[in-house]
């Protein structure tokens, strides 16, 4: 019985074709959303939820199309993606520069680390009263909270990359005389990419998580505001569609890193 079973298995998947099992999971992508829609929809069918409770995603969709139309989600998801952009550009600037030279100093590191793990141990309450008097401006204020949050992954993934570079690859660029731009330039930053790229990934979600959080906190615009004011009005539908929004930014910003990455590795398929 199994064996007729795999057998039956693999003619099915010979059958498929080509393109389809090479791309099976983008395919997947619609139908578990569909899925999911279908039993949200189900749920407050059975169960006869009020929409400031749960409301059904036709609510949630009318309610995003009527905001983006009225133009409040495109103003307010501009100024939150400014602010992301803007912190995650502080901190992708810093990280790299920061954390490579902590990876060709490692006593440099050994004594600048301790500090740098205390920084994340601090709470965002704790140091948001101090971001405000010092910066006046909100924006920049969100931004910085974004940086100090996404600062640190990126910092360490270029150390891990900048370290884990094999001393033969070293030795073999001073055999052939090599300088030190040519030994960055060749050898370290390829090297080095798919490790940092990966802290990028994280860096850059993490950064619309400071920018979100902040904007909870204090902000009088952006999709965080646009949360806080959907609480306040008990105007569900919005909050949700809100928190799409910024899902669907979190995911873009995501997904471009992973094309940025796809287009930068592409030489390392090609040695394979």
């Amino acid at each position: 019985m199994c064996a007729k079973m795999s057998a039956l298995l693999w003619k099915a998947n010979k059958d498929v074709p080509t393109w389809i099992r090479q791309h099976i999971q983008y395919l997947l992508i619609p139908i578990v959303l569909g899925l999911f829609l279908w039993f949200w929809e189900t749920l407050i069918i059975v169960q006869n939820y009020p929409s400031f409770i749960l409301p059904s995603p036709r609510e949630v969709a009318q309610s995003w199309a009527e905001y983006w139309q009225r133009g409040i989600f495109p103003y307010h998801l501009s100024i939150t993606l400014f602010e992301v952009l803007l912190g995650f550009g502080i901190a992708l600037t810093f990280a790299s520069s920061v954390g490579y030279l902590l990876a060709k100093m490692p006593l440099l590191e050994k004594i600048v680390s301790p500090y740098l793990v205390a920084t994340q141990a601090i709470p965002l309450v704790a140091i948001a009263p101090l971001i405000i008097i010092w910066i006046s401006t909100g924006i920049v204020q969100n931004a910085l909270i974004a940086a100090l949050i996404s600062f640190f992954p990126m910092l360490i993934n270029t150390i891990i990359g900048v370290r884990g570079i094999r001393d033969e690859y070293r030795a073999l660029m001073r055999s052939y005389a090599a300088t030190r731009w040519q030994v960055f330039s060749k050898l370290e930053v390829p090297a080095a990419l798919p490790v940092f790229l990966g802290g990028v990934r994280v860096g850059v979600t993490l950064s619309v998580i400071g920018v979100v959080v902040a904007e909870l906190m204090w902000a009088d615009r952006g999709l965080g505001f646009l949360i806080n004011f959907a609480q306040g009005q008990l105007d569900t539908p919005l909050l949700f569609a809100t928190v799409v929004t910024l899902s669907m930014m979190a995911i873009t910003l995501y997904v471009t890193v992973v094309l940025i990455e796809k287009i930068f590795l592409r030489w390392r398929r090609n040695v394979q």
